[in-house]
C-alpha cells in the first residue's frame, strides 16, 4: 500500500548554476568509480559499470536550467531541467529516458550554502517535484534548512514527467463503484483475482518495455546521476516512506557518495519483508491507527456526534460500510470508496477532523458530503491520469523489486487470517497488490541493505504508532545502518514526521543536516500537538 493523500484508493507501502567548475565535474566523474564495487556486490558488475558512465555523462552534460513549462504549475523562481539516464544500466549507451528535476536556490548568502538537497516523497510512484515550494511557500519548518541547500526535486523513473508508464486507461482507473474490497464468497475472491491478472497484463501491454527497470536499485542509480548532474560531489537526501527504502538501498551502493542523510517513517528493508510480508505488516499496524483515530473521534463526540465510544464509532462504521455495499451512496461510493477515503486517517493526523467532519455529516443526513469527498470526479482528467500513473508505478516497482507468492492459496490463507483481526485494510491491500503473483517479467531479488565503507550517519525519524510503514522497520534499519541515530516520536502515528511541527523532532533534523551533529544515543520526543476540531 502506497501512501494516501487524496480521496480516491491510491493505496507502500507519502520537491548553482547550468555550468559546473572543473573541480566539481572532476569529483563527480571519478566518485562513481570509487562505489561501483559496492553496486556490483548488490546489484551487477554490469549495472554497475553502467551506472558510472551515466554519472560521468551526466556530470559533464550539467542541468540547463530554464523556467519550468506553465502546465507544471510551480512558482517563479523554481527552475526545471531534464537529467537523461540509461532505461537499462546495464547498456548504458542503449535508450536513454529524461527524468524531470526542479530545484530552487538556498535563501541565504553564497558561503552559507551546503550544496543539493534532493529529496523523495515516497509511493513508490510519489512525484518530489513539488519540494522546492516549501520554499517559496515559506514552510517555518524548512526554512533554517533552505538557508543552506538548494531544494532539488524530481520525478522519479516512470513517474509524472519521467517517462511516464500506464496500466490501464486512467478514466476507466477511477470510476466507481469498484468491487467490495471484503469478499463474501468465492466467487468474488475469483473475480478479484481476474481484476488483478487483467491488470498485470495491461501493466505489460501498455508499458512493457519499462517493466523490467522500474526497479529500486535502478531508481537509486537515477538518483546517483542526478547528483553528478548537479555537479555534487556527495548527495544529501530526504526520503519519506517509501523514500526512505530508496534512500537505504543508495546508502548500500554508494555508501562513498553520502554526505547527509534523513529518512523518516521506514520502511523495513529486510529482504524477508520486501514486498509482500511487509504489506502484510501494514494491515496490523493500520488497525490499530484507526482505533487511534477513533478513540479520538470518541473523545470529541461534541463535535462528530459519532459516539462516545471507540465501538460505538465502530458501530457506525459498519453500518455505514454494510449500507453502501447493500446500495452505493449516490450510486458511486461503494466499500471499495468509503476504504479509500477512510484510510486517509489512519495515514495521517491532519486528515483526522475533515475524514470526522465529513463522517459525522453523514450521520446527520448529508449523503451528498460523503460523495464529494469519496467518489471520483471523472472530470479531472489530469488528476485521474495522475492517480493511475502512480498505482501503476507502485505496482511496476514492487513487483519487479522482489519474487511474490505465485500460489494463490498462500494470499487466501495469509488475509484471511489476518482479516479476522484487523479487517479495515487487509483485503483492500490484498487485491491492490494481487498483480505481483501473475508479474510478466523477471522478478529480482532484493538488495541486502547494510552499511558499507565511507557511509556516514544517518538520521532515521520515526512515529511510534505509524500505520504505513510499521515502527519496526525504523529498528531494523537503525541495526543495519552502522553509526544511525533514531529518534522517536512517542504515542505518535502521523506518517511523514518531519514536515510536522515538533520542536524536538525539527531542531534534530536541522541540527544533523546544518552541522551533521547527531545526538550521542537515540532520542525518544513526545507527540506533535493533536488535531483540535
Amino acid at each position: 500500500m502506497r501512501d494516501s493523500r487524496a480521496k480516491r484508493r491510491r493505496t507502500a507501502l507519502g520537491s548553482a548554476g547550468a555550468l559546473v567548475t572543473a573541480t566539481l565535474i572532476a569529483g563527480a566523474v571519478a566518485a562513481p568509480t570509487a562505489n561501483a564495487t559496492a553496486d556490483a556486490r548488490h546489484g551487477g558488475d554490469r549495472e554497475a559499470r553502467g551506472g558510472a558512465v551515466a554519472a560521468a555523462r551526466a556530470a559533464r552534460a550539467g542541468i540547463d536550467w530554464r523556467d519550468c513549462p506553465a502546465d507544471w504549475n510551480l512558482p517563479k523562481p523554481i527552475q526545471c531541467g531534464w537529467v537523461s539516464v540509461p532505461l537499462d544500466y546495464a547498456e548504458p549507451h542503449g535508450k536513454q529516458i529524461k527524468l524531470a528535476v526542479d530545484r530552487i536556490g538556498n535563501t541565504g548568502t553564497a558561503d552559507e550554502r551546503q550544496g543539493a538537497l534532493l529529496y523523495n516523497p515516497g509511493g513508490p510512484g510519489g512525484s518530489g517535484l513539488r519540494f522546492p515550494a516549501r520554499v517559496t511557500g515559506k514552510n517555518p519548518v524548512w526554512a533554517k534548512t533552505a538557508e543552506a541547500y538548494d531544494f532539488v526535486g524530481f520525478d522519479p523513473r516512470g513517474v509524472g514527467r519521467s517517462a511516464p508508464i500506464s496500466c490501464a486507461d486512467p478514466q476507466e482507473f477511477v470510476k466507481a463503484p469498484k468491487m467490495d474490497p471484503v469478499p463474501g464468497s468465492e466467487a468474488d475472491k475469483l473475480a478479484q483475482r481476474k481484476l488483478a491478472r487483467e491488470y498485470a497484463e495491461g501493466c505489460y501491454e501498455r508499458s512493457g518495455e519499462m517493466l523490467p527497470h522500474m526497479t529500486t536499485p535502478n531508481t537509486a542509480r537515477d538518483l546517483d546521476v542526478i547528483r553528478a548532474a548537479l555537479g555534487e560531489k556527495k548527495l544529501n537526501f530526504l526520503g519519506v516512506s517509501y523514500g526512505t527504502y530508496l534512500g537505504a538501498v543508495y546508502a548500500t551502493l554508494f555508501p562513498g557518495h553520502v554526505r547527509r542523510m534523513v529518512v523518516d517513517s521506514v520502511v523495513n528493508p529486510s529482504r524477508e519483508k520486501i514486498w509482500y510480508q511487509a504489506n502484510l505488516d501494514q494491515d496490523v499496524a493500520f488497525e490499530g491507527r484507526w482505533k487511534d483515530w477513533q478513540d479520538w473521534v470518541a473523545s470529541n463526540d461534541a463535535a462528530f456526534h459519532l459516539g462516545t465510544t471507540r465501538e460505538a464509532v465502530q458501530a457506525q462504521w459498519l453500518k455505514l460500510r454494510a449500507t453502501a455495499a447493500k446500495d452505493p451512496i449516490g450510486g458511486v461510493v461503494g466499500p471499495a470508496e468509503l476504504t479509500g477515503f477512510f484510510q486517509s486517517a489512519p495515514y495521517y493526523d491532519s486528515a483526522w477532523i475533515p475524514v470526522a467532519t465529513v463522517f459525522g455529516k453523514y450521520v446527520a443526513g448529508d449523503t451528498q458530503a460523503l460523495v464529494d469527498a469519496a467518489a471520483p470526479d471523472l472530470s479531472d482528467t489530469a488528476g485521474n491520469a495522475a492517480s493511475e500513473n502512480g498505482n501503476a508505478v507502485y505496482t511496476a516497482v514492487e513487483c519487479t523489486d522482489a519474487k511474490w507468492p505465485t500460489n494463490w492459496r498462500t494470499w487466501d490463507r495469509d488475509n484471511t487470517r489476518l482479516h479476522r483481526d484487523h479487517p479495515f485494510m487487509t483485503w483492500a491491500n490484498a487485491w491492490m497488490n494481487l498483480p505481483c503473483a501473475t508479474w510478466p517479467v523477471k522478478q529480482r531479488t532484493p538488495v541486502d541493505v547494510t552499511s558499507g565503507k565511507g557511509l556516514p550517519p544517518v538520521l532515521i525519524v520515526q512515529a511510534e504508532r505509524d500505520a504505513a510503514t510499521p515502527y519496526g522497520g525504523a529498528l531494523e534499519l537503525h541495526r543495519r545502518l552502522k553509526g544511525s541515530r533514531l529518534v522517536t516520536e512517542r504515542d505518535a502515528g502521523s506518517h511523514g514526521v518531519t514536515g510536522l511541527v515538533n520542536p524536538c523532532v525539527n531542531d534534530r533534523v536541522d541540527t544533523y543536516l546544518l552541522t551533521g551533529r547527531l545526538d550521542r544515543t537515540d532520542v525518544t520526543c513526545a507527540p506533535h500537538a493533536t488535531p483540535k476540531p
